[in-house]
């Protein structure tokens, strides 16, 4: 995992590549669709299609984690395979295509204003991006650099940490299960029930996990540490989700910044309470640019407690 976090943070993913091959997160994706289209059948009883998405995101971990030990399989016995799991690794971890998006965001205010800003942010969350000002545009960007450095960079690392490639191609089946079919709609209410709640249990150690090194990063950047843990013990448990609250409030209260808040989803008005509620509520480009270099000092102390892992196990062996 030090590997594919190295060869992420240089490499990130190259376009020129995923143009002619197929990303594995688009591949479990296409394999998702086709089980959602075979077995969710709309005339079958809710108990009926609940069963049947147990099943489902059951084969699809299975499924993932075989194909996952079937590629660590051939390099067990050399010493050169670590490179090249980790190489394998880093295509699914986030970190550098999510500073990217981030950036985006900030970019295309100072090269388009507000309009581009819109557009650049509607790639990363899902809100209306019509009805957002300049502080909604960088508050939406922000909660989106905080919540996907847990479930795109941590979450993958830790998984991979304790099973390896198994236990990290598991996790994005999970997330991107999740993404696909965890929605509260009619269709997928009772269907996407297991996928929703599997997501939530993944994700629950990483998430307290990335608060924590935010914190840290905030720290060894002379931001407000205590802010940032204080709004975590105070207001996380407040979010809608039982694990974005973590690093969404260790952002928050490092940046000195509010985030949450009321917003506009599928043209309904929802009355989510703030993250770190004292906090400044009207956001500009420039605190994007400041959550990116916490998000950037957050990866290195990540980074280096992985590190400081696998140095432990090294030795001790």
């Amino acid at each position: 995992m030090v590997v594919a976090l190295a060869v992420d943070a240089v490499v990130g993913d190259p376009d020129r590549i995923w143009r002619r091959l197929a990303h594995p997160v688009v591949v479990i994706g296409a394999v998702i669709g086709w089980l959602d289209r075979r077995f969710n059948r709309l005339e079958l009883d809710e108990s009926v299609r609940k069963r049947r998405g147990v099943f489902v995101i059951a084969a699809i971990v299975i499924g993932a984690a075989a194909v996952g030990w079937l590629l660590a399989l051939p390099f067990r016995n050399h010493w050169w395979g670590v490179l090249v799991e980790g190489a394998i690794g880093s295509i699914l971890i986030a970190q550098n295509s999510l500073y990217v998006h981030v950036a985006r965001v900030r970019d295309a205010f100072a090269a388009g204003g507000l309009g581009a800003a819109r557009h650049a942010v509607s790639m990363i969350v899902g809100r209306d991006p019509t009805k957002l000002d300049e502080s909604g545009v960088a508050c939406g960007a922000i909660e989106s650099a905080a919540e996907n450095f847990s479930d795109g960079v941590v979450a993958p690392v830790f998984w991979g940490v304790l099973f390896g490639l198994p236990g990290l191609l598991a996790y994005k089946a999970i997330n991107t299960a999740d993404s696909m079919i965890g929605h509260k709609t009619e269709r997928h209410r009772a269907f996407g029930w297991a996928a929703a709640r599997l997501d939530d249990l993944v994700n629950l150690p990483a998430s307290r996990l990335s608060g924590a090194v935010v914190g840290l990063a905030a720290l060894v950047t002379a931001r407000d540490w205590r802010a940032s843990l204080s709004a975590m013990r105070r207001d996380a448990g407040g979010h809608a989700s039982p694990n974005a609250g973590w690093p969404e409030t260790a952002f928050a209260g490092a940046l000195g910044i509010a985030l949450g808040g009321p917003r506009i989803y599928s043209g309904v008005m929802r009355d989510l309470p703030y993250m770190n509620a004292a906090g400044r509520k009207r956001l500009t480009s420039d605190d994007i640019g400041e959550a990116l270099r916490l998000l950037r000092a957050a990866c290195v102390v990540h980074a280096a407690l992985v590190a400081a892992i696998a140095a432990a196990f090294w030795l001790a062996r």
